[in-house]
């Protein structure tokens, strides 16, 4: 069987609908904090069961986020197994980053390493990051434990749109979560982000950061962070194709993949994946690479010992799967 060719997610039928957006856009005078924001974050809070604020990319919103939870001078806990932007933000921010080690069999989050670092380091802030398109299988227990501790958990959904488990979308476990954009995510907008929280306040505070502080009469230090009118449109029309993209790639991975790669991640009942990934522990000849080449406290060269994250560098394999243009709506 021929590997799917690379593809970014857009369906042609929707060229259209783009466009008529973007003409409304150029003679509406408003290229910014218009009707095409206000409509994609409702749209995307409908979907995510909570209010959502649109950003110019991942960064901005956990930057947003981490100014916040004020954790300049506090220590923040982070996956090891993550892209570099999770952990930059925090000490970017002014935190102290400790990481943690992963699970072997999801990737994500190991609730045990999670612990017995926390109960070293009193973190006043946590990331968990769902990978690859799935949800951190501890993200219960983790979520349980920060409440019981009073610790912010923030979850980074970058590969999880399209994912529930048993109904509970990603974001919706902790305190926020921040979704990613980027021109090869699920949902594209070439570049951009969202937040998600139930939380009035930091909704108040993630929409006056992204503002230059504008909302808070300036007291909220930052820059520009907005989503223009043109991505948001790109994204209202993207987001009312998830649901079909989704479908696709989760039979074309039941029907045609799974029979091929019985070593692969495999899900807990409930659980349904995005498949921004298809995840293997198996050498392919045909794979994309890795999720992530390297795991963190290696690029940042942290002092730690976190075998399972180093174990996952080198032991796993990503299967295309890409929604393809050609095939639009068929399904397997």
């Amino acid at each position: 069987m021929a590997p799917l060719p690379f593809s970014i997610a857009f369906d042609p039928r929707d060229e259209e609908e783009v466009m008529r957006r973007w003409r409304l856009v150029l003679r509406s005078n408003k290229w910014s904090h218009g009707e095409q924001l206000e409509e994609f974050e409702q749209e995307w809070g409908a979907w995510n069961g909570m209010p959502a604020v649109g950003f110019d990319n991942w960064a901005g919103a956990a930057m947003a986020a981490l100014d916040f939870f004020q954790v300049r001078g506090q220590t923040v806990l982070c996956p090891s197994n993550t892209f570099l932007a999770t952990p930059r933000s925090a000490e970017l921010s002014g935190a102290k980053v400790v990481f943690y080690d992963c699970n072997r069999h999801d990737l994500c989050a190991s609730f045990e390493d999670f612990v017995a670092k926390a109960e070293a380091t009193r973190p006043a802030l946590a990331f968990v990051v769902h990978v690859g398109g799935h949800l951190a299988f501890d993200i219960r227990r983790i979520a349980a434990y920060c409440r019981e501790k009073g610790i912010r958990l923030i979850e980074d959904c970058a590969h999880a749109v399209g994912a529930d488990w048993n109904g509970q979308k990603p974001g919706g476990f902790g305190d926020v979560g921040l979704f990613s954009l980027y021109a090869t995510k699920t949902i594209s907008t070439g570049e951009g982000g969202v937040a998600v929280t139930a939380d009035q306040d930091l909704l108040k505070h993630l929409r006056s950061y992204r503002d230059y502080g504008r909302g808070s009469g300036y007291r909220v230090k930052s820059l520009n962070h907005r989503m223009d009118e043109f991505r948001a449109a790109f994204g209202t029309v993207q987001l009312r194709r998830m649901p079909e993209i989704v479908a696709w790639k989760q039979a074309y991975a039941r029907d045609v993949l799974d029979p091929l790669y019985p070593d692969r991640v495999r899900f807990p009942d409930g659980m349904a994946s995005g498949y921004y990934k298809y995840i293997v522990f198996q050498p392919i000849s045909n794979s994309t690479g890795k999720v992530y080449e390297q795991p963190c406290h290696r690029l940042m060269r942290a002092e730690t010992d976190l075998p399972n994250a180093d174990w996952v560098a080198t032991n796993h394999w990503c299967v295309p799967l890409y929604y393809p243009r050609e095939a639009q709506s068929e399904r397997i």
